[in-house]
């Protein structure tokens, strides 16, 4: 079937000790079932009504599960748990990626800038900014309106890792500041200099040269439908599904 998804034996043995085990009243339908249903709808950037209710059960419960468990965070829990399994990898990577905001984000409640949404030359976007390993697996997420620039939100998602031996990250990242407090934290920085910077700071070429595993891994993100065009209007709902995207990524 075009667009199925479902969760091997060897994922689910990952995940399923990390579901939320205080549900009350009702038992839950079945998680397997139902989280293959959420991933397929927003991997295909389908309807939730297109889901094959009987494959993944009603929409309603697909719908009502995914919506809950972002505004609580749960996926986010999920994410930082599998994240942090290996330890702190001697080499980190960090870089951003726009992703347009399709008319329907529109109108949520405390404006766009509340809900990471600014306008630029491309319209309104959001900022997807990311930090991953060498194999290209994300370990941080951090979203922005468009407009902001990189190196201004830098520091706050570096500082949700544990300092690395090093940092790698593009000229746009090129500051004085940053520079320092990564050699503070321990970490060498592997940044090259801005053109207009009078005197050039050398980096790591070779070890650089591997700084294309970030702009690999948002190739994946942007292979989800509902990542490449953000439909949701709430930024906790969105933050959801970045997070199922790098779960299963």
């Amino acid at each position: 079937m075009a667009n199925f998804f479902w969760f091997s034996d060897e994922q689910w043995a990952r995940v399923e000790p990390l579901l939320p085990q205080d549900t009350r009243g009702m038992p839950r339908v079945d998680d397997r079932r139902v989280l293959s249903g959420i991933v397929r709808a927003l991997k295909s950037g389908s309807r939730w009504s297109d889901c094959p209710e009987h494959i993944y059960g009603p929409k309603k419960t697909l719908y009502n599960r995914f919506r809950r468990w972002a505004e609580r965070g749960v996926w986010q829990r999920i994410f930082s748990s599998l994240a942090g399994v290996e330890g702190v990898p001697a080499r980190l990577f960090i870089d951003s990626s726009c992703i347009k905001v399709h008319r329907t984000a529109g109108g949520a409640k405390g404006g766009p800038l509340a809900h990471g949404i600014g306008i630029t030359k491309g319209g309104r976007n959001t900022k997807l900014h990311a930090i991953c390993d060498e194999k290209g697996r994300p370990h941080v997420l951090l979203l922005t309106p468009g407009n902001t620039h990189d190196a201004k939100v830098a520091m706050l998602a570096i500082n949700a890792a544990p300092p690395s031996e090093y940092l790698v990250a593009d000229k746009g990242y090129d500051s004085n500041a940053l520079r320092s407090w990564l050699i503070e934290r321990g970490t060498t920085p592997i940044i090259p200099s801005k053109s207009n910077r009078k005197v050039q700071i050398e980096h790591d070429r070779q070890i650089y040269r591997q700084r294309n595993v970030v702009e690999r891994m948002f190739c994946r993100f942007k292979d989800w439908r509902r990542v490449a065009t953000r439909f949701d209007r709430n930024i906790k709902t969105f933050m959801g599904t970045i997070a199922i995207a790098a779960i299963v990524t």
